[in-house]
């Protein structure tokens, strides 16, 4: 990873761009959500793999976590690639996570020693937190990524977590322009709605059947899908 001051997307304002959800897009109480699902047809999971192009409009109206993943990653034209990430409690400034990509040179050791080649490396991750997670209200996730050689318009992610088949919360950023060649950092803020008491035992009593999907979308077309499960019995 480059030590140079990242460049951020033109006018972000900065070299760390805090990024809110959409106005009403976070909201996945029943109020919020019917409306989304009103103004788009209905569509399974199966429908989404047969489409030429996935849009915003279609991840929105599903129900449930996916199964499978909505494209492949070579649909990644254009090269955009996470190498950090960081969560952070708003309001004590503790970091509850942190991850780095490996460098090139370790990538390298890694694929010589690999066989058979996942194709989901990369695409998913897997977090452990304490009961104290579900409790905190405001979270920041700074993410560093960079682009290819191409201009990147209207980048966007929408992030759906469940827990079983029940949508917790909808979250949905816009990252706006990034530019050729360019190493980009920005945070977002996640403001979590307020769980039940017994909503929260049942997330703690069953790890990882908490799940979320990341859709990533260029112009409105799905170019990377990412997913990750959760467990808060950490510490316990």
């Amino acid at each position: 990873m480059s030590g140079s001051k990242p460049r951020v997307a033109s006018g972000a304002g900065g070299a760390l761009s805090r990024l809110r959800g959409r106005r009403g897009s976070g909201d996945a109480s029943p109020a919020v959500v019917a409306p989304l699902r009103a103004a788009v047809l209905p569509r399974t999971e199966a429908e989404l793999l047969a489409l030429d192009a996935v849009r915003p409009e279609h991840v929105l109206g599903l129900s449930r976590v996916t199964e499978n993943y909505l494209c492949r990653p070579e649909d990644n034209f254009y090269n955009i690639d996470f190498t950090k990430f960081k969560i952070r409690d708003l309001e004590t400034g503790t970091v509850l996570f942190e991850i780095a990509k490996p460098s090139a040179l370790e990538q390298e050791d890694d694929d010589g020693d690999a066989g058979e080649v996942d194709t989901s490396a990369g695409r998913f991750v897997r977090y452990q937190f304490t009961p104290a997670f579900l409790r905190l209200r405001t979270v920041g996730a700074t993410v560093e990524f960079t682009v290819g050689d191409k201009p990147v318009s209207n980048f966007r992610m929408i992030e759906r977590h469940y827990f079983r088949d029940r949508l917790l919360k909808n979250f949905d950023f816009d990252f706006g322009f990034c530019i050729p060649s360019s190493r980009n950092t920005c945070e977002h803020i996640y403001e979590f709605p307020q769980l039940s008491e017994d909503l929260i035992r049942l997330m703690v009593e069953n790890p990882y059947e908490t799940r979320s999907d990341s859709f990533y979308f260029v112009d409105n077309k799905l170019i990377m899908h990412n997913k990750a499960d959760y467990a808060y019995n950490g510490g316990q």
